[in-house]
């Protein structure tokens, strides 16, 4: 992460939301979760899809709202976003890189073959990263997705954990009416597989700007190496 570029204060304002004060609206979404008595079901893995960044932004924080110093936030229903890493038993995987990326609320990624009919919302950093650490949790405030072409509204994930290949998905909206047609979500033909990538948007309470809460746990089948 572009740590370098971020003003102190705004640095912390990102880590002390990762780990606080979403818990005093969602504590129900980003509390860590006790033992596991049985294996939980694995994340479906999806592909990347046409348009990962081909240039990556200068900040690419877990703040996607804003770019570098910039005040005025991108046009967008406001969502904090997170969760937790973890393997099938439970156990958290920490120095995971976090990458996620999505289209802008008008439909166009951080791509330049994305959309020739406009331009991208120069206020949404379309991209972010976050490494988690002890608890594998990680934390991004975004926008909620948008349609995209004949996509149902959706977030790209990978994960880039050392000893092992990057592993990729993508997180959806519970209740999307395009989620019953869209052609790549239906790939996944297992309902219990296809439910571990939908993820409910629910709305933070005592929020004055309507903001949404999104908790997405990311359940993988081995322990990476050290």
């Amino acid at each position: 992460m572009n740590e370098s570029r971020t003003p102190g204060n705004r640095r912390r304002f990102l880590r002390g939301m990762a780990l606080g004060a979403t818990g005093l609206t969602v504590s129900s979404l980003f509390n860590v979760r006790g033992l596991f008595a049985e294996q939980l079901t694995l994340t479906a893995r999806q592909g990347e899809g046409p348009f990962y960044p081909d240039h990556l932004p200068l900040d690419t924080d877990n703040d996607l709202l804003t770019v570098n110093d910039g005040i005025t936030p991108a046009v967008g229903q406001v969502t904090h976003l997170g969760g937790r890493i973890i393997t099938a038993s439970g156990e958290p995987i920490r120095n995971a890189l976090v990458e996620i990326w999505q289209a802008d609320n008008k439909g166009i990624y951080l791509h330049s073959n994305s959309n020739d009919e406009g331009t991208m919302d120069e206020n949404f950093q379309g991209f972010g990263r976050f490494m988690t650490g002890s608890t594998g949790e990680y934390y991004f405030r975004t926008i909620r997705p948008v349609i995209y072409g004949n996509r149902t509204p959706h977030v790209h994930f990978a994960l880039k954990i050392a000893g092992r290949e990057t592993w990729t998905t993508q997180c959806y909206v519970r209740g999307e009416a395009r989620n019953e047609t869209d052609n790549l979500l239906n790939r996944i033909r297992d309902p219990q597989a296809r439910e571990t990538v939908i993820a409910d948007f629910v709305p933070l309470e005592g929020s004055r700007i309507g903001e949404l809460g999104a908790r997405f746990d990311i359940v993988l089948g081995e322990t990476p190496e050290a």
